[in-house]
């Protein structure tokens, strides 16, 4: 496959992530932020397995994603995983650096904490993001509040100055009002770009366009992927409203007087 000369700006690509991937030039990002799809409705309990919903017959992530319905097999949903993270890798240089969102599972009365996933990638760091309120229906295990951020680090990378003095655990609300089923809260991911000197953001697995909003807020560039020509759509009119009401505060800023 051909690699582009330089990859895209300011840009959200329809098309499926790893092929995508693949016609960027090595080392061309300087920072990846992603959350895949978590593959829910491939679940042991009652919850959203096979789209009939149980207890969670209202939840958004029931109807799953657009052009994708989160349920692989186990092994299979892994080795996609594991193939698109190695494209990642090799897109950013030796000072870049990649923070993919998961979220811990209980399946079939045992941990899934990802491990097969990111093990034999070079794991810096693990984030804890904190989520406020939640149900849980099982009485197997306590109501689960976090999800993970794993920061995989090529050798050199290192954070934006007085970055570090952040703790590993983040706490943000989930966002509302969001016609993506498992957005990624803004704020969080202006934690993440700005405690970076990245210039070039990719996010894979675009969704809503919450990585290319914030890194236009945060005066970087971006390059978003996304399979499904619904969340592309919704990704660059959120954009577009984003610019277009920055811009317009902008306008209303008082100039200064004189005297």
């Amino acid at each position: 496959m051909t690699h582009a000369a330089t990859p895209p700006l300011n840009q959200i690509l329809l098309g499926d992530s790893i092929e995508l991937m693949k016609t960027l030039p090595s080392g061309s990002v300087d920072l990846i932020i992603t959350s895949p799809p978590y593959n829910l409705k491939n679940s042991t309990g009652n919850g959203m397995k096979d789209g009939r919903g149980g207890k969670w017959s209202n939840a958004a992530l029931l109807n799953g994603y657009a052009t994708y319905d989160d349920a692989m097999p186990h092994e299979a949903y892994v080795e996609w995983q594991r193939a698109a993270l190695t494209e990642m890798l090799r897109l950013i240089p030796e000072d870049g650096a990649i923070f993919y969102n998961h979220k811990w599972r209980v399946q079939a009365g045992l941990l899934q904490d990802r491990h097969d996933i990111v093990d034999g990638f070079p794991v810096r760091q693990i984030i804890i993001w904190r989520r406020k309120g939640g149900i849980n229906f099982n009485a197997g295990y306590f109501l689960p509040t976090f999800e993970v951020i794993y920061m995989i680090a090529k050798p050199k990378f290192r954070l934006a100055p007085k970055a570090n003095r952040f703790g590993d655990v983040w706490e943000f609300n989930q966002e509302s009002k969001n016609l993506h089923p498992a957005p990624f809260p803004k704020p969080l991911v202006d934690r993440i770009i700005s405690s970076t000197t990245a210039n070039l953001v990719l996010d894979p697995f675009m969704g809503s366009g919450t990585t290319a909003v914030s890194a236009i807020d945060n005066g970087r560039n971006y390059l978003g992927i996304e399979i499904s020509p619904e969340y592309v759509e919704l990704a660059n009119a959120r954009v577009q409203a984003f610019t277009e009401s920055t811009t317009k505060q902008q306008s209303l800023r008082p100039t200064g007087q004189l005297f």
